[in-house]
């Protein structure tokens, strides 16, 4: 399970996606993920549907890859399905004592999923097409505007990208704890859920340490570079808006049109 987090994670591959700017790429994104919440028809989701596989085949990362970054929201996504179709008021389509099934509890599950599962394919493909420097870079140049402010955008989009960056390391990191625990008799599996929990207190108390050690090896690492973030400091590679970048934001405003088209004119 923990092996399927893409969260963080950087396919290397020679796609036209990944030759975007990193910059178009996250505003791409966050109006992806904003346009999610205006669609509300069977049309609409499925031409979301089908611009986000139409970026996962042109960003050559393997279907399998992005399928398996579901899988750790699986538990999500059957626990508000149920909490939709059995809580929401609406048409009863079947009633079994005291659970009853509507017609609107059905329809917002299915919203709810398609939406989850359309957002973490989509935020996941940023990661899986951006190394964590472009990554940095692109957080910093779009946050630089509020250096008017003294707002330190090179130190906010340093540590993003470290935190994003360390979500597979610690992740790996948490397999081979359970492994070594399991080797020792540990069960993770059986029992109650306090059980469970009691189970779990050897795999977070070394993880917590090594967490801590880590960023203080990263700390001094960086200190003995002479690392100092903010004023002055340059890129070894500058972000440049291509042509490319215009055909994406092109593509992605006849996606925006395909959307008003569907809550306009079908109903």
């Amino acid at each position: 399970m923990l092996n399927d987090i893409t969260l963080g994670q950087y396919y290397p591959a020679r796609s036209i996606i990944h030759k975007l700017d990193p910059r178009v790429k996250i505003v791409l994104v966050l109006a992806l993920v904003v346009m999610l919440f205006v669609v509300d028809s069977l049309a609409g989701y499925l031409v979301t549907a089908g611009f986000v596989i139409l970026m996962i085949i042109m960003s050559e990362v393997p279907f399998i890859f992005v399928l398996k970054g579901l899988k750790p929201i699986l538990y999500i996504l059957v626990f508000t399905s149920l909490l939709n179709i059995f809580l929401t008021d609406g048409t009863i389509v079947y009633k079994l004592g005291f659970l009853k099934i509507t017609y609107e509890g059905l329809i917002l599950a299915a919203t709810m999923v398609a939406r989850l599962i359309l957002l973490v394919a989509a935020t996941s493909l940023l990661t899986l097409t951006t190394s964590p420097i472009m990554l940095t870079s692109a957080i910093e140049k779009l946050l630089s505007p509020l250096k008017v402010f003294r707002f330190p955008a090179h130190e906010i989009a340093m540590m993003m990208t470290i935190a994003l960056r360390f979500i597979p390391t610690l992740l790996e990191e948490t397999e081979k704890l359970m492994k070594a625990q399991s080797a020792r008799g540990t069960d993770f599996m059986s029992g109650g859920i306090l059980q469970k929990i009691k189970a779990m207190v050897p795999i977070l108390v070394p993880l917590f340490i090594n967490s801590l050690k880590r960023a203080d090896e990263l700390a001094l690492a960086m200190e003995c570079r002479c690392y100092r973030g903010g004023d002055n400091r340059t890129s070894l590679k500058t972000l440049k808006i291509t042509g490319k970048d215009f055909v994406a934001i092109a593509v992605f405003v006849i996606y925006i049109a395909f959307i008003i088209l569907t809550k306009t004119v079908i109903k």
